[in-house]
Parts: structure tokens; C-alpha cells; sequence
């Protein structure tokens, strides 16, 4: 039976196209497939820091199922989330040696983990893999620009549609129902809102037929043009 690593990269890869070279729009699941063969797996419990602010970026991460938060907790006690982690999504990049912020397993989480110094030797004698972490790298600025849009210039209804029709994409739901790993106080802390804000706005968008709300973790999407318009 083959380990979780070997299924993504298994199920992504691809061969190059004729030309030899990727797009620069392409998608990230060929960069995802590469570097999920180079590590190990490794399991965590829900809620386990995975690392901590300020610890030695020694490894890169692929998360391989569950969920992880990037997150930061400011000096007045507030939390604030800079990104969700998906199946797929790959974190722990740093510019310097250390990171800024934490990462911690949302719920019962696998990722693969790759020694950064052994992934950066590498890359610099193989073309494919240096170009698989531009790929993710370009990929994780785009995450964080449209981050910084929703948190800048969206007021809470708008977020959270936005939220919901960005995790719906990501996970790759097949039906309009989306499970969603992470609890009401960690979307709060993501979008900047209160978790008294996230719950009312929730209500109010069931109460329009925008999304139905079987439990607290499952939202049915029912008017998905209602919920793209605000995320417009």
C-alpha cells in the first residue's frame, strides 16, 4: 500500500509538457508531487505546534491531510492567523533562519517534512526542483496578497463569503457540502473579526439562502453566485 507522499505524488504527477518547461501560471500540484518525495512523514495531534515563533527554520512542510494555522500571538494576548494550510499547501518557508510565526495542527494532521538545507543544495544543481519552489513560492505570495485584501478592504459578510468560497476551492469538495476543519474562534482569528461577528454573519447568510448550516463544522453552499458576489 502506498504511504500518503507516494499517493500525491502518484495522483499529481505529470510529465513535463513538449515544450520542456512549465507555464508561469501553472498549477501547484507538479512543484507539490516533487517535493513530497524528498521527506519523511509525520503525524500530529489536533492542536500540537508543529513549531513555535522564533524556533530554527530547519524544514519545509507538505501538508499531506488535515489542516495547520500559520498563526502569531501579539503581545496584548490576541491571536492572529496568517493562513490556513490545506492538503496540498506546503509551509515553513523563511527568509531568514528562523521563523516569525508558529505553525499547529488544526486537527489531526499528516505533513511530509523536508530538511530545508538538503531541499536548498538540491535545487541549486536541479532545474525542475528549483523552479517547483519558485512555483510554491509565487503561489503562497498570491494567498497572502488576496489575504491582505480581504483583511484591508472587505467589511465582515464580505469576508467570511470570501472565506468560505476560498476553502470550498481549495479542498476540492465534489458535492456543495464543505467540512471545515478549523473551529468558529480560528476563522475569527483569521479574518480579524469576532467570533461573536463570524457566528451572526454566518446566521445572516443562511438566513438569506446564501448557505444552509447543518452543524457548527458543516456549511452547505446553496447560492454559490450570491456568495461569489461578495467575494467579488
Amino acid at each position: 500500500m502506498p504511504t500518503p507522499a507516494a499517493a500525491i505524488a502518484t495522483r499529481a504527477y505529470a510529465p513535463l509538457p513538449p515544450s520542456g518547461k512549465w507555464k508561469d501560471d501553472a498549477d501547484t500540484h507538479r512543484p507539490v508531487s516533487i517535493l513530497s518525495t524528498l521527506g519523511a512523514v509525520v503525524g500530529y495531534d489536533r492542536n500540537a505546534e508543529i513549531y513555535g515563533e522564533d524556533a530554527s527554520a530547519e524544514h519545509v512542510y507538505v501538508v499531506l491531510s488535515g489542516a495547520v494555522r500559520i498563526c502569531k500571538l501579539l503581545g496584548d494576548g490576541r491571536r492572529q492567523i496568517e493562513a490556513f494550510c490545506l492538503p496540498g499547501d506546503v509551509f515553513g518557508w523563511e527568509a531568514s533562519g528562523r521563523h516569525r510565526f508558529s505553525a499547529e495542527s488544526v486537527c489531526d494532521t499528516k505533513v511530509v517534512r523536508i530538511k530545508r538545507s538538503m531541499l536548498f543544495a538540491r535545487a541549486s544543481d536541479d532545474a525542475e526542483l528549483s523552479h517547483a519552489l519558485w512555483s510554491l513560492t509565487v503561489a503562497e505570495l498570491h494567498r497572502a496578497q488576496n489575504h491582505l485584501l480581504v483583511l484591508g478592504r472587505k467589511n465582515a459578510q464580505e469576508r467570511v463569503a470570501t472565506f468560505l468560497v476560498d476553502i470550498a476551492a481549495r479542498s476540492g469538495a465534489s458535492t456543495d457540502e464543505v467540512l471545515l476543519p478549523m473551529s468558529r474562534q480560528d476563522i475569527a482569528d483569521y479574518l480579524g473579526l469576532t467570533i461573536e461577528t463570524v457566528s451572526r454573519t454566518l446566521t445572516h447568510l443562511e438566513e438569506r439562502g446564501a448557505i444552509a448550516l447543518p452543524s457548527s463544522r458543516r456549511v452547505v453552499l446553496r447560492d454559490r453566485n450570491a456568495l461569489r458576489q461578495l467575494n467579488s
